[in-house]
């Protein structure tokens, strides 16, 4: 929700006037909204299956679960001590996350299996968060979490797709009413959920047809000695996990 800062402030001096809207941020982030409608999360889940299911919606859309992907192959580089090089974001939706350090070993296999199963667990957290309350929180850190990326992006529709990204976020959550950045965060969350299984899916066809000889799968297969069909099956339970329980939370049904 846009507040204007007021005159007296701003004389302050720059510093101030940066102190105050990173105040504004945190307090909106931090305080809890009450849950919307039922139909509204009904409606805004229905919207997401749609974009999902709809190839030319879901063409462009996709751009979103490949921001998510590369993001978690991203932090299991880290998360095991890889070092990243960067991240290259492609207009025909596909990624590429490099980092250096062991060829083979438990941190290459962590950081393989962690794209297909990212945006599923992202959107975990979110639903998770959405569950106590923190709608707006969680549209500001997804801000955050664009901003980190933008300094491993390597090429230049990857560092326009996380500025359009995190630009249309910013709008909602600075200009927009309470009530439609709830909605706009509901639907990002139902998104990521649904979104991140389509992808395995895809995957299982391509490796189908011969033309995903370098896909995660089949990296992970020459890994670990495990057939790569096995690891599209853990890619989709997980996947399919994390949308029961996302789902679950959101609509507060008690598994």
């Amino acid at each position: 929700m846009w507040r204007m800062i007021p005159a007296a402030t701003s004389s302050a001096g720059p510093f101030a006037a940066i102190g105050d809207v990173l105040g504004t941020i945190w307090t909106n982030a931090v305080t809890p909204v009450d849950p919307p409608s039922n139909l509204m999360v009904l409606g805004m889940c229905a919207i997401a299956l749609v974009v999902v299911l709809f190839r030319p919606l879901w063409h462009t859309t996709r751009h979103v679960i490949t921001i998510a992907h590369e993001a978690s192959h991203a932090l299991g580089a880290l998360l095991t001590g890889r070092k990243l090089e960067g991240i290259r974001l492609h207009s025909d939706t596909s990624g590429l996350t490099v980092s250096r350090g062991r060829p083979r070993g438990p941190g290459m296999v962590i950081t393989a299996f962690a794209g297909y199963v990212g945006p599923g667990i992202i959107g975990l957290g979110a639903a998770w968060l959405l569950k106590l309350g923190y709608a707006v929180g969680l549209l500001w850190l997804l801000v955050a979490v664009l901003a980190l990326l933008l300094l491993q992006i390597r090429n230049w529709f990857g560092l326009w797709s996380i500025l359009v990204s995190g630009t249309a976020l910013v709008f909602v959550t600075w200009f927009l009413e309470p009530e439609v950045q709830s909605a706009v965060a509901y639907a990002v969350t139902w998104f990521l959920l649904l979104g991140a299984v389509r992808p395995v899916f895809e995957l299982q066809v391509q490796r189908f047809r011969g033309h995903a000889r370098t896909s995660d799968a089949d990296m992970l297969a020459r890994l670990t000695g495990v057939p790569g069909l096995f690891w599209v099956a853990m890619f989709l339970l997980v996947t399919l996990g994390a949308l029961t329980l996302g789902g679950a939370w959101i609509l507060g049904v008690a598994l």
